[in-house]
């Protein structure tokens, strides 16, 4: 319940920080970013949705991240309006609800779901609490299921669809967010589609996570050359949405480091209410501001649980 209490508040914040900032987005609507590559901009204040983008082949379609599913059926829904070709997968990039309960929304429709392994994984380890959790969504209990539908079909390392007509790469580079995460690469485009391993805004959420190796994982997928930046939440952008990213973890880690080698405890860098962070003493330079928000006090707790227990936050 906690959890669902964080997340439910998260989930808010994160919203207004993006309205706020992004007064010309076009949320819940299906736009071409180039010919034959679609993204969707989930609401996340009002619906709690992830970003979905539409990958066009030969013969049939890739939608990256499952959504929630109310947002499964939106975004089918919008791609019925743009092509009559048909889903033939759909590409979980982590385990999260916002990106994989709507998972039996598309294997119904005919698709398959795909992830790394450690996402079927992290569904095993978590499920079905957190889909207990979820049953307060209409969308989640209206599925009627007992738990969260695993991905159909997982790979270890790397995943590649090629069909004459488009080459898709999936990738997974190792622990960030997730344990799972996975990215999604279109070589010839030269467009990477993130997951919440990159995201354009303050939408962080480190419970899961491995922060003193989320700046790694981001600079390995630097190193792919892309150009254009499909986030998991927040508008597209370019290479420096993962600049910024992984600086905002190098800053984040660094800032509680110096303050914890100073003797200072948790309870001097967050204060709490009702068991949940609620400030921090600790702030980050101007040059992340666009990552930095409501969210740090938690942040900041989780990088210290990391360097005071030497082990990933998601571990704990």
């Amino acid at each position: 319940m906690i959890r669902a209490r964080v997340l439910a508040i998260f989930t808010a914040l994160a919203g207004v920080a993006f309205y706020a900032a992004q007064g010309d987005s076009q949320v819940e609507k299906l736009r071409q970013i180039q010919p034959g590559v679609w993204f969707r901009e989930g609401d996340l204040l009002k619906y709690g949705h992830s970003n979905n983008i539409v990958i066009e082949m030969r013969d049939y379609l890739i939608v990256v991240d499952a959504n929630f599913p109310s947002g499964a059926r939106a975004t089918l829904a919008d791609i019925k309006k743009a092509t009559a070709k048909p889903v033939r997968y759909v590409f979980d990039t982590h385990h999260h609800g916002d990106h994989a309960y709507g998972n039996a929304v598309w294997t119904r429709a005919g698709a398959i779901t795909l992830a790394h392994r450690n996402v079927a994984e992290e569904m095993k380890r978590y499920e079905p609490k957190r889909w207990q959790e979820a049953q307060s969504r209409g969308d989640v209990k209206e599925l009627n299921l007992a738990t969260a539908e695993p991905p159909r079909q997982t790979f270890d390392t790397t995943f590649r669809l090629e069909d004459g007509a488009r080459q898709v790469e999936f990738l997974h580079f190792g622990w960030a967010h997730t344990r799972g995460d996975g990215f999604v690469y279109l070589p010839k485009e030269r467009i990477l589609c993130t997951g919440d391993a990159v995201v354009n805004g303050a939408w962080n959420y480190t419970g899961d996570a491995h922060i003193g190796n989320w700046p790694n994982v981001v600079r390995a997928a630097e190193k792919l050359g892309a150009k254009t930046v499909l986030p998991g939440h927040g508008a597209p952008g370019g290479p420096e949405l993962l600049a910024g990213q992984a600086q905002f973890f190098r800053e984040l880690a660094g800032a509680v480091r110096k303050e914890r080698d100073r003797g200072k405890k948790l309870e001097d860098l967050v204060r709490m209410r009702d068991g949940q962070p609620e400030s921090t003493s600790i702030q980050l330079p101007a040059s992340v501001r666009n990552w930095t928000g409501k969210s740090l006090p938690a942040q900041v707790r989780d990088a210290y649980l990391e360097l005071s227990k030497q082990q990933p936050r998601g571990a704990m």
